[in-house]
């Protein structure tokens, strides 16, 4: 690679976008791959991030009136059996436990022993569990609505995996509530996309298009799923969290009645959502650069780290003390919820190798502070939204007074600049020959990179959503909420269509 395209991440997006990514969560120290085949240990900084979208959404989810709870992780197999969809969806990515124990076996080693009377699935979600459990604390109209959530880990046996896109195993927080009325549910069911929409582009400066599924692409067993799509660097589509309206399927399949107001007995409403690890992924994917990850502030664990320049014992002290001096200062100023998370770096390295750890590991803001910075009272600012040889001095005094406004000015320019590219590569196709074209790549050795969000006319019909998932990996991604009624034509048939979808190849 010649020096003027040295960059700190190689191969870089556009030489090999997959494995950028995977070499941008490694440079990050985000997580690795664990000795299970499919699953991922994730390292502290990545599960700093997974903490702070926790706290966040938590506090979004108290102030809807929901509370936590916790269920086991195992399901018996007959409550997985009760809704036939939900099964049919489910089947081939389960863990099923038969045995209860190891033994010594004649050949040496150890054998399962102890086969269960009946086989437990291994959590790959929970509306059956928590169904039975709702079917038990629910009696009268005055239990609902009932508004549960929890925080877990989840197994779906995955063939394909990728870092935090798509592992055998997972955290996520799934919500399951329970109302007496359809209305009230799929109010439940708006509100929450709606609650994630804003969580998406306000701490992760993610740009979305909320909507809802087709029947094909909805949640096993749901009358309606409600979701968000992105679009990652590569152009491709990354559906974020799932909101889904369950009507009454779940509730006859677990027995969830009540007794409403006229003394007849009723079955409930209900409703399931949740969002996962993948929400770091899509950070990654749409932030990031060829120097490695780029955090938005209000969701980063730090926002500022401290190089102190420590060049002989005579100055180690007084740039110590100015440091934490200036630390202490910038952890009191209040910044999103709370207060300013700030590192300081005091490892015997070299100066540029201390720099770039911390670029590759995207924190927002970097300052570099030596003993002619301390004499003059001041600093060296660096930001990760910009060329890292941009850094420059500033006055204590006026980065003290600033940098709240340079940090929620770096957290708009990510979504405004994820959003122009979102808006650059989203088309609106009206005929066949110009969508095939679309989503066909132009360049045989870089493939990975083309296409994008397609606003096209769709008849309504599963066989047409078979054939270009069949002919060009495309599905639908969403039927868009903003999307107005319009008359046209399907882009496959030429059969009517009232309303445009969104096409595209997906994570």
């Amino acid at each position: 690679m010649s020096k003027k395209n040295k960059t700190a991440i190689s191969p870089t997006r556009d030489e090999n976008y997959p494995e950028w990514y995977q070499q941008v969560i490694r440079a990050a120290d985000l997580a690795e791959n664990a000795p299970v085949r499919g699953c991922m240990i994730i390292k502290p900084w990545g599960y700093a991030l997974w903490e702070n979208m926790q706290a966040s959404l938590d506090k979004d989810f108290k102030k809807t009136g929901h509370k936590n709870v916790y269920f086991p992780l195992f399901i018996p197999k007959s409550y997985f059996e009760k809704e036939a969809k939900h099964v049919d969806g489910f089947a081939k990515e389960c863990a099923v436990v038969t045995h209860s124990r190891l033994e010594a076996s004649s050949e040496g080693g150890l054998a399962p022993a102890g086969e269960l009377d009946e086989p437990l699935i291994v959590r790959p979600t929970s509306e059956t569990i928590i169904g039975e459990a709702f079917a038990r604390w629910i009696q009268s109209y005055r239990d609902l609505p009932l508004l549960t959530n929890q925080w877990a880990n989840v197994v779906r046996w995955e063939m394909r995996t990728r870092l935090f896109l798509r592992t055998s195993e997972f955290l996520w927080q799934e919500g399951h509530t329970a109302h007496a009325t359809e209305e009230e549910a799929m109010a439940e069911t708006k509100q929450m996309l709606d609650i994630y929409v804003n969580f998406v582009e306000n701490m992760l400066a993610i740009p979305v298009i909320p909507g809802r599924k087709t029947e094909s692409e909805r949640f096993p067993g749901a009358e309606e799923t409600l979701t968000f799509e992105a679009m990652m660097q590569d152009r491709k589509a990354l559906q974020g969290g799932t909101s889904h309206f369950l009507g009454q399927k779940f509730a006859k399949a677990s027995d969830i009645t009540f007794m409403d107001k006229d003394g007849q007995e009723q079955y409930a409403w209900t409703t399931s959502w949740g969002v996962t690890t993948r929400m770091i992924g899509a950070m990654v994917m749409v932030h990031s650069d060829d120097n490695g990850l780029v955090l938005p502030p209000r969701i980063a664990p730090s926002q500022i780290v401290i190089l102190p320049i420590l060049k002989d014992d005579e100055t180690k002290e007084k740039v110590l003390e100015y440091c934490e001096s200036l630390k202490a200062e910038l952890e009191n100023k209040a910044f999103g919820d709370g207060f300013l998370n700030v590192e300081m770096d005091t490892r015997d390295l070299r100066g540029g190798e201390k720099l770039w750890h911390w670029i590759k590991h995207g924190i927002p803001m970097f300052l570099e502070i030596g003993p002619r910075d301390v004499d003059s009272n001041a600093l060296v600012v660096g930001r990760r939204d910009k060329d890292p040889k941009e850094r420059g001095p500033q006055s204590r005094e006026e980065f003290l007074s600033t940098v709240v406004d340079q940090l929620e000015e770096m957290q708009q320019g990510l979504f405004d600049k994820a959003k122009a590219f979102q808006q650059e590569h989203t088309v609106r196709i009206d005929t066949k020959e110009e969508f095939y074209k679309f989503f066909t790549p132009k360049n045989k050795e870089k493939p990975e990179i083309h296409g994008g969000f397609a606003l096209a006319h769709w008849n309504g019909s599963a066989e047409v959503e078979e054939q270009i998932k069949k002919d060009l990996k495309v599905t639908i991604r969403v039927i868009p909420n903003n999307s107005e009624a319009e008359e046209g034509k399907c882009v496959i048939t030429g059969e009517p269509s009232k309303q445009r979808v969104v096409f595209a190849k997906a994570y």
